[in-house]
């Protein structure tokens, strides 16, 4: 059970992945949540920082696409400033959403890192469509309704990892 929900890497923040990291492992692409992985959950517009790491990642000729389970109003208003393509309503972890993702970037799924803030959304659905995973620390300390019950479950995996001696992100702060 654990393994399907496991990422390959923890990371404290989008900021601390590079084009360069990327290319090393051979990854051309990039799903990403929205929520709580690029930006708060009721932040509507991406931050200077965050334009400046999708500019490095369109320079590196790494694309990104926006994978979440928000409402097309909450995605759009977010991706279009920023010229990023976005699928919204994916019901993250089921693999249509992944799938479209994937065809929207044209790439095997080798290729492709997904990134996000929760195990059972995110990351469940990648590894099921056999990304490769990186989990962020959320940017929020709060969460919407529907994320608090993954949090609880998140929060006990984790005392779990913590007990078997795996570093996440909370041991790198």
């Amino acid at each position: 059970m654990y393994k399907l929900i496991m990422p390959q890497e923890f990371a404290l923040s989008v900021f601390d992945i590079t084009p360069e990291k990327l290319k090393e492992k051979g990854i051309r692409g990039i799903i990403t949540d929205l929520d709580n992985t690029l930006i708060e959950w009721d932040r509507a517009d991406a931050t200077e920082d965050l334009i400046a790491w999708f500019q490095q990642m369109k320079d590196a000729g790494i694309q990104v696409v926006i994978l979440s389970n928000n409402k097309e109003a909450r995605v759009k208003k977010f991706a279009d400033p920023v010229g990023i393509p976005y699928i919204f309503q994916a019901q993250k972890p089921l693999g249509k959403g992944f799938k479209r993702a994937l065809a929207l970037l044209d790439m095997r799924p080798e290729e492709v890192l997904m990134l996000g803030d929760q195990m059972l959304t995110d990351m469940m659905g990648a590894n099921r469509s056999r990304l490769y995973t990186i989990l962020v620390k959320p940017v929020a300390q709060s969460d919407g309704f529907v994320t608090r019950f993954n949090r609880f479950i998140e929060r006990r995996v984790f005392k779990y990892l913590s007990k078997k001696g795996i570093k996440t992100w909370e041991e790198k702060e």
